[in-house]
Order: C-alpha cells, then sequence, then structure tokens
C-alpha cells in the first residue's frame, strides 16, 4: 500500500540578522539556511495497519504526511502510495487517498455540511447509490443526522471534525492520514472519533498513517509506532515492544489496609530509591528502576499491611518523551 524508501526533504529558509542594521542589511542582502526536514525516511504500511507517526513539534511529521499524499515534493528519495509516485498527483492516485487535517479544513465555512458532501460526490465523481449508503453509514455511525443542514461555522469544534471525517471518506479511500485529528476537541469528542476511526478501520480495511499529541490516541488506535526525531526515523515497532525496550521503570501502587496507614509518612523500603508519584495515607504510588521493582514489592508486602498492589509498566507517553530528549536507551 504505502512504501517509502531514503525519502529527503530539504527547505531553504531566511536566516534573520540581529538588530536594526542586519534587519535593514537583510533588505537587500538575504542569507539563507539549509533545513533538512526529513532524513532518509523508510516506512512501509500495509491495508488494516494504522500507523502512529510520533515526534515533538518540527521533527518532520506532516512533512513526511504530505509528501506521502503528494503535497510536496521530496528533495531525495522514492515512494509508492498503491502503486503511484505521490507527487505526480495523477487523478487515479488522488481518487483513491484521503487527508485530515485537524487545523485544516476542506468544507466550506458558510455552506451546511449536506450540500459539501454533495459537491465532493460530483469532484470524486462517486455513483448515487454509492454516495448515499457511505453518507448514512458514515453520518448513523458519527451521530449527526441533525446537523446536516446546518452551516459549518455554527457547528462546534468536535462537531466539524466529525463532517471533516465524513467529507474525507465518502469515496471510500484506501490510505487514510490523519494529521492531528483530534486537537482542540474535548474528552467525549476526542472518544468519539477514536471509535469511529476504529470502527471504520475493520470495516473498510485501509492503510492508515496517524498523528498526535495525545497519547491516547496513540495507545487506542496503534499497535505499530514511527517515532521521528530531527527528520530522523528512531523506532519503527509495537508499542509494547517500545516499552519493554526503553522503558526505565516501573510504577507501583500499593493500597493498605484502612487504619494501617503508618504515622510517620509513606512507607520507605530499603531498596526504595524512586519517586513517590502519590501518596494520600492509604495509598502510594512509586515509580522505581525496572531492576529494584520486585524487591520493592516484596518488601512493602512483607513490612506493610497491603490490600491490594498493581505493577505497570511506564506511561508510553513519558517513554516517548525520554526517547525524544536523548534518543533510545543502550
Amino acid at each position: 500500500m504505502i512504501k517509502a524508501r531514503g525519502l529527503t526533504k530539504t527547505f531553504k529558509v531566511h536566516k534573520k540578522q540581529p538588530g536594526f542594521a542586519g534587519s535593514l542589511r537583510s533588505l537587500f542582502v538575504r542569507n539563507w539556511e539549509e533545513v533538512h526536514a526529513l532524513k532518509g525516511v523508510d516506512l512501509d504500511v500495509e491495508a488494516g495497519e494504522i500507523v502512529g507517526l510520533v515526534g515533538a513539534n518540527g521533527a518532520g511529521k506532516t512533512t513526511l504526511v504530505k509528501a506521502l499524499a503528494g503535497i510536496i515534493h521530496p528533495t531525495g528519495g522514492t515512494a509508492e502510495v498503491l502503486g503511484h509516485v505521490p507527487w505526480r498527483r495523477h487523478n487515479e492516485f488522488r481518487r483513491q487517498i484521503a487527508l485530515i487535517m485537524g487545523q485544516k479544513a476542506q468544507l466550506w465555512w458558510d455552506l451546511p455540511a449536506a450540500d459539501g458532501f454533495l459537491l465532493l460526490r460530483q469532484i470524486y465523481q462517486v455513483p448515487e447509490a454509492r454516495f448515499r449508503e457511505n453518507l448514512a453509514r458514515l453520518v448513523d455511525a458519527l451521530q449527526v443526522s441533525d446537523k446536516l443542514n446546518v452551516q459549518i461555522r455554527k457547528l462546534s469544534l468536535g462537531e466539524r471534525m466529525k463532517m471533516e471525517l465524513i467529507a474525507a471518506l465518502l469515496h471510500q479511500p484506501q490510505v487514510v492520514f490523519l494529521d492531528e485529528p483530534t486537537i482542540g476537541l474535548d474528552l467525549s469528542a476526542q472518544r468519539a472519533i477514536r471509535e469511529f476511526i476504529l470502527d471504520y478501520r475493520k470495516r473498510e480495511n485501509p492503510a492508515m498513517i496517524l498523528t498526535s499529541h495525545y497519547m491516547e490516541d496513540i495507545e487506542s488506535l496503534c499497535q505499530r509506532i514511527v517515532l521521528v526525531r530531527q527528520g530522523e526515523k528512531v523506532y519503527d515497532g509495537s508499542t509494547v515492544k517500545l516499552v519493554e525496550m526503553y522503558a526505565r521503570h516501573k510504577v507501583l501502587t500499593a493500597h493498605l489496609q484502612v487504619g494501617e496507614s503508618p504515622p510517620d509518612g509513606p512507607p520507605r523500603p530499603d531498596r526504595m530509591a524512586g519517586e513517590i508519584l502519590e501518596w494520600n495515607g492509604t495509598a502510594l504510588k512509586i515509580k522505581v528502576e525496572r531492576r529494584d521493582a520486585a524487591g520493592v514489592a516484596a518488601q512493602l508486602l512483607g513490612n506493610y499491611s497491603v490490600a491490594d498492589l498493581s505493577i505497570e509498566e511506564e506511561d508510553v507517553g513519558t517513554v516517548i518523551e525520554s526517547m525524544l530528549k536523548s534518543g533510545p536507551a543502550t
């Protein structure tokens, strides 16, 4: 479905000169510097996969998505999406993909969504019967039937995002790019969008690439993560493997028996060199080195009246944040 080899993208940007004299000089003589947005990225995505593209702001995520969607031409490397070179932008290619950007709209602000859908039907040449069937299914899944004839500008942000999803998927694309689809939405709207994406993947089996800064999006939707740092791919694998390989800590949560709270503060096992995340008198949550987790758990159980004890892996978001700052652990 999607195959990229050695994708690179370099931009030339104006280098500002300091001070008033520098600003005046730049009116006549400009200094330029090269910024490497992508540095030899390889990527394969098959039908039915939702791949989470993760990285800090400016890491190159959106640049990669735009290159694969044919919006920008890379400086080097090759790519094929559904057998087409994306940046040649053949009509047959564009009829089979969808790009959904949470910060950019494709529907017309002053028109109801229903009118926008009719126009998109003509643009993509979707047969009438298929259009009606797809629209009814998507509207029902997102529960927006009562909003179809309301102007887009009068809808809430969550309702507008749902309409954007319908607009992008009306023609049943085989490849879907989702760039921050839940940005700015409340928790209820985020959950609804995530459930819809999972249901759509199960029903239509497209290849999907998702970028998001919300770790819940990545954990809920993606079994595979591609981590990008300064234009380079530094990790490509499962979320479970990511935690197993690079998580340095575990989180222990101990609930003490009623009335067994230590008078001098939280329990302090001898081997506990970790960080206390929470202590409310009866419940203790601590972060410890992975190698110390079993010993700390044994001391808590042996020295205190523990009603319940759980040991969890470090949060995926914390692991990714650590890797973005320092690179993969060795």
